[in-house]
């Protein structure tokens, strides 16, 4: 995946740019069709992931996390000994991502895990890989990589045992964070996608715009609003747990009738 996002940026900037953009160069913006309807498609599951994800997190996480790392893959991998389309490679993502999807939705301790995993990765990436440039540079990429793996195995063993706390936290941070990658595309062309991509490689550090700073606080502030939603509104008086209750009382129900 090393070279996933600069392949995207590639196509979305101009045949002259050359990626280093200065606060003072305008970005001369040419949206294409493919990735700016996934980028609405996913602003919309954010917004829905942000607000009403304790309700909906399952099937939503197995189906994000899925097409968003099999998208990547197809996209930089040749299948086949062929170089697969964005198209394409939209359409085999979402496939997988719904694949994924079921599963977590049916597989309860799964579904939970997955929550907890997405939790980690986004905190390693937003609180020690990019505050963390600030003052070091690692020297080498398995720092970020331990980084990354320790702390998002760490938040998935925390949310199996505290379930409704770290799901409404995973559900608002995660929504967020898909909402404000959208803002980024639509403002400066994955520039800031591009910066944190480079902070988990390694790369030379390079200097950010103001606006990209602008554009990472809206991240905390919209976790912190979805928080709130859920926790007073939306997922209010609702508890994964009552769903399994609930069909195990069924269960009983059944068989008293058939034993009568």
């Amino acid at each position: 995946m090393t070279a996933t996002v600069q392949t995207l940026r590639f196509k979305l900037l101009p045949p002259h740019d050359t990626g280093q953009d200065s606060c003072q160069q305008e970005i001369e913006r040419r949206y294409q069709v493919v990735p700016s309807v996934v980028c609405a498609m996913c602003c919309l599951f954010g917004i829905i992931y942000c607000f009403f994800g304790f309700k909906a997190v399952m099937f939503l996480t197995g189906l994000m996390f899925g097409s968003i790392i099999i998208f990547m893959l197809c996209y930089k991998e040749r299948v086949l000994d062929t170089q697969l389309s964005v198209e394409a490679s939209v359409g085999i993502g979402l496939g997988i991502g719904v694949l994924c999807g079921l599963v977590t939705m049916l597989v309860r301790s799964v579904g939970l895990f997955m929550v907890g995993l997405l939790l980690g990765l986004l905190l390693a990436v937003a609180t020690t890989l990019v505050v963390m440039e600030q003052f070091y540079h690692p020297p080498t990429v398995w720092i970020p990589i331990a980084l990354l793996l320790g702390v998002g195995m760490l938040f998935a063993v925390l949310t199996l045992q505290w379930q409704r706390f770290f799901t409404t936290l995973s559900t608002a941070v995660f929504g967020s964070a898909i909402m404000t990658v959208t803002v980024d595309y639509f403002i400066e062309l994955f520039l800031l996608v591009q910066y944190i991509y480079e902070r988990i490689k390694v790369a030379p550090a390079r200097p950010v715009c103001w606006y990209s700073w602008v554009i990472l606080g809206v991240w905390p502030l919209l976790t912190t609003l979805g928080v709130l939603v859920q926790w007073k509104v939306t997922a209010e008086g609702y508890s994964h747990t009552e769903v399994i209750i609930s069909r195990q009382q069924r269960r009983v129900q059944l068989m008293r009738i058939k034993q009568r």
